[in-house]
């Protein structure tokens, strides 16, 4: 009676399924992989935030400032002044002149180089240059040139002696229009080949076989083919190069001093604390040259894409 009362009574045991132990997920290569790369590309942005990004908001906000601190419009109400506006005017002939000089003469130059039957030495010889000419420019390009193109510059004196041509009596200066945009198309010219070449390079050989076998001739290789391709890409190079030119100062300073009223003089001397500054003015200026410049950037990054997508 006792033995089976327990065992009426026995309960079943209920089995609880075990907990699992939670185990440290470890990264995987692809996860340190990416970290590693973010690091990697930390000092870009870090640089970009403290001299580009910083200093632009720096000058957006002195731009409507006056001296006291106090918001005002009138910085931008003197950009309209003759003299500002000159400067403006100068400085845009200045650099579409060598843009243009610059587009067309390196252009020539990297067709000859890629397309032409020259030497095999020619292209990298011409490459070479071009990357440590593109990146000449300020104090040392300025003092190369007026000891060459001086009054008493060694091609001046040459001229002179040799040839009977008084370079200066034309009406040439080193420290006119001139002077600064044949200065300014040695490290344009440079840039433009070192731009367009790729593009060059994107011209397939069966486009031009296609072409002669259909009947057509290089007037309509050109025409139809070659050029609608490499537009873009010319384009917006010289785009750049009105950018690069439109904010130079060093080599213009160093160059011309005060004798050519362009912008970025303008600007430096409305910074730098002469008696008639106004450093708010200056401020203005600047973000009307940052407006050009990333204009001129944007068309040009626009044009790329879109030469890229074409020679797809």
């Amino acid at each position: 009676m006792t033995a089976s009362s327990d065992i009426g009574s026995a309960q079943p045991e209920l089995l609880v399924p075990p907990v699992p132990t939670p185990t440290p997920q470890v990264k995987g290569p692809r996860e340190s992989s990416q970290f590693l790369t973010w690091i990697g590309v930390a000092p870009f942005f870090i640089f970009a935030l403290l001299f580009l990004i910083l200093p632009t908001g720096f000058l957006m906000v002195g731009a409507f400032q006056d001296s006291q601190g106090h918001f005002t419009l009138a910085n931008f109400r003197d950009l309209f002044q003759p003299g500002v506006l000159d400067a403006y005017w100068i400085s845009f002939k200045v650099s579409a002149a060598s843009a243009i000089g610059g587009a067309v003469i390196g252009s020539l130059l990297a067709w000859a180089a890629v397309q032409g039957r020259l030497p095999g030495w020619i292209r990298p010889t011409l490459m070479t240059f071009s990357g440590v000419a593109s990146n000449f420019a300020g104090v040392p390009l300025a003092f190369a040139f007026i000891c060459t193109l001086g009054r008493v510059g060694l091609v001046t004196v040459l001229l002179k002696k040799y040839v009977g041509i008084n370079l200066y009596s034309t009406g040439f200066s080193i420290l006119s229009f001139t002077g600064l945009t044949v200065t300014y198309l040695y490290f344009q010219i440079p840039l433009m080949v070192l731009i367009v070449t790729p593009a060059l390079d994107g011209l397939k050989r069966e486009w031009r076989e296609a072409c002669d076998c259909l009947g057509g001739t290089s007037l309509h290789y050109w025409r139809y083919v070659a050029l609608p391709v490499l537009w873009p890409s010319v384009l917006g190079a010289t785009l750049l190069l009105f950018a690069n030119s439109f904010g130079a100062v060093a080599t213009a300073y160093a160059l011309t001093g005060s004798s050519l009223n362009i912008v970025t003089i303008l600007l430096y001397a409305q910074i730098r604390g002469d008696v008639l500054h106004n450093q708010n003015l200056g401020y203005a200026l600047a973000l009307g040259m940052i407006l050009v410049t990333g204009l001129s950037n944007g068309g040009y990054i626009w044009l790329r894409a879109r030469a890229e997508r074409g020679r797809r």
